[in-house]
């Protein structure tokens, strides 16, 4: 903006001072001609009283010498040879001489005047004054020079005061635009110091007001949330009575695991949604790349890998949280006699996630497949490390998924939020990472998720892959 500024400043003054400059400049050239030719003309007409009175050859050279320029003034007696060295053309002394007519006109080398002066007896003279080229633009070129000089320093003035102009208001702008970027990105108490023109002002308050109202409904929300799990407890206090009445019979433990877990993972969602207002990794690539997350679903596929994404925060081993969160499917998985193959590899497998968020994107994929497959529908697991990223892909052999595309997008999908696929996709776009959907071997859906490889944690193993089958039974 401020080479803008810069730049129309330049343009306008430079018109300005050229619609002025070129007038002017002529007009020096012509008064310094006009004053050269006058002068001229006046010498001739001063010397025109002496003949007259006489026509002495050294009376008219003392005359003449008491003049300006003497080495231009010529005089053309009428039976004496002239005095001086004449440059006028034959036909115009002739002209004068005979037509008695004065004349001031323009020869090859400079300006001629030629002024005729009647004697006694009917005779004429004629006085000539030349006045060389140079003469008649003596002094332009200084005055041409000040006044580029002056118009040099106007527009270099008019440039200088727009670009301070300029650079208040891009410098408000960018307080701005670095503002709203960091809002963008998370950071709830980005605000701006209004300054710069009324407008720019005005748009820092309002974003300051915007930001702190977005506060307030991100607290409001984040109550609510809190306040609908924390009344959960309420039946989950029942199903723990039921379990303890169930006490000796074989369902009792699994139901009282079952319910164990339930609450762990509602007071995790009360703890997360009383913390203070902060935006996490997920929070982050849910806000920066909405826009690139669905791109994901898309057509990037799981060789695609922005490791300049990776963002500084949370570390977990993903394989560790993978093995846990199998083996607590495991117990579903065998009462609906889903056979499953888990491969985990055995090599550090660090990514930019928390635990918990690791865990949400495994169990979002295995809980699809509990959700949209049949019973006894077979599904696999599998963890591989690669040099840039770990893969983790969960694929079964049910229906498959028709529209890809359109699973990526909530509540798009006929008998699904498309909640659990967006949870996946969030978590590997944070990472830098991508998510790919197609149809696997099987003929169901094949769900590869690609997170970006964060620095290794201090584990002491070695880079081995175990590839273990699951004791679930085949069928019943």
């Amino acid at each position: 903006m401020r080479r803008s500024l810069a730049g129309v400043a330049l343009a306008v003054t430079s018109m300005v001072a050229l619609s002025f400059l070129i007038p002017l400049a002529a007009l020096v050239m012509s008064l310094v001609k006009e004053q050269s030719i006058t002068a001229a003309e006046q010498r001739a007409a001063a010397l025109a009283p002496v003949l007259t009175l006489t026509t002495d050859p050294s009376a008219l050279r003392e005359s003449a010498a008491s003049l300006d320029a003497t080495e231009h003034v010529v005089v053309h007696l009428p039976d004496a040879p002239a005095l001086g060295s004449s440059r006028a053309p034959a036909a115009l002394l002739e002209r004068a001489q005979r037509g008695r007519e004065s004349i001031s006109q323009e020869i090859p080398d400079g300006w001629i005047c030629l002024q005729p002066v009647v004697l006694p007896g009917d005779r004429v003279a004629v006085i000539e004054n030349f006045v060389p080229e140079q003469d008649l633009t003596r002094g332009v070129k200084a005055s041409w020079a000040v006044m580029l000089l002056l118009a040099v320093g106007l527009i270099g003035g008019s440039v200088l005061v727009a670009d301070r102009l300029g650079a208040k208001v891009v410098r408000s702008s960018k307080r701005l635009a670095h503002a709203s970027h960091a809002l963008g990105q998370g950071d709830l108490e980005a605000r701006v110091d209004p300054m710069g023109p009324k407008e720019l002002r005005d748009a820092g308050i309002a974003f300051n007001a915007m930001a702190h109202r977005m506060t307030e409904l991100l607290a409001v929300e984040r109550e609510l949330v809190a306040d609908l799990s924390h009344r959960l407890r309420t039946p989950l206090t029942a199903l723990h009575l039921a379990s303890e009445r169930m006490a000796g019979s074989p369902e009792s433990a699994r139901v009282e695991a079952a319910v164990c877990a339930l609450e762990t993972e509602l007071q995790a969602i009360i703890t997360a949604a009383r913390t203070p207002l902060a935006v996490g990794p997920m929070g982050q690539g849910m806000l920066g790349t909405e826009a690139g997350g669905t791109e994901a679903g898309k057509g990037r596929g799981k060789g695609h890998l922005d490791t300049s994404a990776v963002p500084s925060g949370p570390r977990c081993e993903a394989a560790d949280v993978v093995r846990r969160r199998t083996a607590f499917w495991a117990v579903l998985a065998e009462q609906q006699s889903r056979p499953c193959s888990v491969e985990v590899t055995q090599e550090p497998a660090p990514v930019g996630l928390s635990d918990d968020d690791v865990a949400a994107v495994v169990d979002a994929l295995i809980g699809n497949v509990f959700r949209h497959t049949p019973s006894g529908t077979p599904f696999d697991v599998r963890v591989a490390r690669t040099a840039l990223a770990v893969e983790l892909v969960v694929e079964d052999a049910g229906p498959g998924i028709p529209e890809p595309d359109r699973a990526l997008s909530r509540g798009s999908s006929t008998g699904s939020s498309g909640l659990g696929l967006d949870i996946a996709r969030r978590a590997a776009a944070v990472t830098g990472g991508s998510m790919h959907i197609a149809r696997g071997p099987r003929g169901g859906a094949r769900i590869t998720v690609v997170f970006g490889l964060a620095t290794p944690l201090p584990t002491g193993r070695g880079p081995r892959t175990s590839r273990r089958r699951t004791g679930w039974p085949r069928g019943r």
